[in-house]
């Protein structure tokens, strides 16, 4: 698929406007990387570390034992896992199994994750040995086609003289008691061979992944993704990438074979951090450290920051407010972070603010992105250097990607320049549709000039630079008598405030303009403010419709696991309320 260049002067120098080669398994960038660092380190956990052979060596053991155990091509396996070293075997074996992938948040509740398991008839899942992760996934596999439940305990992966101790000292996490059926992964490990399945792929047919998505706004939908849709985002995101290797360096496309360091922040259950971080740091043969609770440390994001100074990591995908809580961290004067090169910001729209104040502190330039589970996720990022890049904006479509900004209410005619509306995108990282929900694809596909374009939900304009600025959500659009305001504007400006360190915004009732603008914020540790002191804030730097009528001070806001707040739960809290 070749679209037209995308209209603008500014895109970056030397980087294409398509990309191709890229209709492959997924599961051949580890091979190549196997092939080609055998030696070099792959996973770092605790100290413990993996080259890519022994990682290629489990992913084809595990594939070998899914296929001895009637695992047969087309069918679904779970990875209910936090960020520990065995995903990216288990990732890989499952696709060298010929079997689809389906990413489980951890974090999720026995009912939760008995729905997934259920609505996408896995035949398997892989869980941790853990006194919370295992007696959940114990309790969810009840009632569905899970036939085999596989243990993942961390000891094998520590260095052996913390695997000792911690076992000593009862420190490493083990569930309390485990079902006499259930397997362990260093058992399958030891009893497996490295045999891979002689299992043919096409890439643009076959599943590669099921994602699900819209937990947080109503029943989770299972994104079908295919191991072209995953191949593309990352030969687009290679193609894409530009960072400077050195002070004063020219821009180069990231560096193969060790050069960088990933640092694991995002969950890998998740679209973004599971191709910005795992699986682009598995292409490029670089070295990824599995952080499995990235608010571990005493005082939130302490082990992050302890883990960037320790192994010098060059390279952190993260949601803005992620970087917000490092800035804002009381002790990050005691760490060293200059190591960071490049941060690739997504999930939600990134605060100019924010952005500012974080690259002062690191030195590397972050790069906002945009993208969803749909599109495997990326669809549009920033110019990857600071001269080209317009922060407040996604930048342009990648390689390969077209985006047309369409009408609110139809969805099906194109908006002129600079006019708000849908944003719809076609490439080859689209999804092949949502799990067994036919009536949904129908709704979220328009087919324009020949090419199938999905609608993301979210509102936004093309500015005359050619720059894309997303103005908001569909559904989180606020009409105060008339006049649309996005939260998006009123929370960018909220965060300029020297003492607020979230805001985020809602619409409430109100019975003389049918709604209100209501803020919450969470301030700065230490940090004291008043009602009135926002306001008049406000009154200063927004138009009088924009400004919150209602303020309300908390001490922490609601996140998902990836670090979105989530306008949800407070909408929910809020339903009832006389204002």
């Amino acid at each position: 698929m070749a679209f037209d260049q995308w209209p603008t002067d500014k895109w970056p120098v030397g980087v294409s406007h398509n990309v191709y080669d890229y209709n492959r398994p997924l599961f051949e960038i580890l091979d190549e990387s196997a092939r080609d660092f055998p030696d070099n380190v792959f996973t770092i956990f605790n100290g413990g570390t993996k080259t890519f052979s022994q990682v290629k060596d489990t992913a084809d053991r595990i594939a070998n034992f899914l296929t001895s155990k009637g695992i047969k091509k087309g069918d679904r396996v779970a990875i209910f896992l936090p960020n520990i070293p065995h995903y990216p075997a288990i990732f890989f074996g499952i696709l060298k199994a010929g079997a689809v992938c389906v990413t489980c948040n951890p974090l999720y509740t026995s009912t939760e994750l008995n729905f997934q398991l259920k609505d996408s008839c896995a035949k398997a899942v892989f869980c941790m040995d853990h006194d919370q992760f295992y007696p959940t996934t114990a309790e969810a596999v009840k009632g569905t086609d899970v036939t085999n439940t596989i243990i993942c305990n961390v000891k094998s992966y520590l260095p052996k003289w913390k695997a000792i101790l911690g076992s000593f000292l009862n420190k490493i996490p083990k569930a309390d008691q485990h079902e006499p059926n259930h397997l362990f992964f260093d058992q399958i490990i030891e009893c497996y061979l490295p045999q891979v399945p002689d299992i043919e792929i096409t890439p643009d047919d076959d599943l590669a992944l099921i994602i699900y998505t819209g937990g947080t706004t109503g029943i989770p939908k299972g994104a079908a993704l295919t191991h072209t849709n995953l191949t593309y985002n990352l030969r687009a995101l290679e193609e894409w990438t530009r960072l400077p290797h050195y002070p004063n360096n020219n821009l180069e496309k990231i560096r193969r074979g060790g050069f960088h360091t990933f640092i694991g922040v995002l969950p890998w259950y998740h679209s973004f951090g599971m191709t910005t971080c795992m699986m682009t740091a598995c292409a490029s043969g670089n070295r990824l450290v599995c952080l499995p609770d990235p608010r571990a440390g005493g005082q939130p994001f302490t082990d992050v920051l302890k883990a960037i100074e320790k192994y010098k990591a060059t390279i952190m995908p993260a949601v803005p407010t992620i970087f917000i809580a490092l800035t804002n961290h009381p002790n990050l004067n005691k760490f060293d972070i200059t190591s960071l090169i490049g941060c690739f910001s997504g999930g939600a729209p990134l605060p100019p603010e924010a952005c500012k104040q974080f690259e002062k502190k690191s030195g590397a330039v972050i790069f906002e992105g945009y993208g969803l589970s749909e599109t495997a996720p990326v669809a549009s990022a920033n110019p990857t250097d600071k001269a080209n890049r317009q922060i407040g904006s996604i930048g342009f479509p990648i390689p390969g990607t077209d985006i047309k900004i369409l009408d609110l209410e139809t969805g099906s005619n194109e908006m002129t320049q600079g006019k708000d509306g849908e944003i719809a995108i076609s490439g080859p990282q689209v999804m092949k549709g949502y799990w067994n929900k036919p009536e949904e694809n129908k709704a979220v596909f328009r087919h324009i000039k020949n090419q199938r374009y999905f609608l993301s939900g979210d509102i936004g304009h093309i500015n005359d630079e050619g720059y894309i600025i997303i103005t908001d959500r569909k559904k989180n659009l606020i009409l105060v008598g008339g006049f649309n305001v996005y939260p998006r504007d009123v929370e960018d400006i909220l965060f300029q405030h020297p003492k607020v360190a979230i805001a985020a915004v809602i619409g409430v009732p109100d019975t003389k303009s049918g709604e209100a603008v209501k803020a919450y914020l969470q301030l700065k540790s230490g940090e004291t403010a008043t009602g009135q002191e926002i306001t008049d804030f406000c009154k200063q730097h927004m138009a009088g419709y924009k400004r919150p009528k209602y303020i309300e001070f908390r001490k922490e806001l609601p996140f998902s696991p990836i670090g979105k707040v989530l306008r949800k739960v407070l909408k929910d809290e809020d339903l009832g309320k006389k204002y």
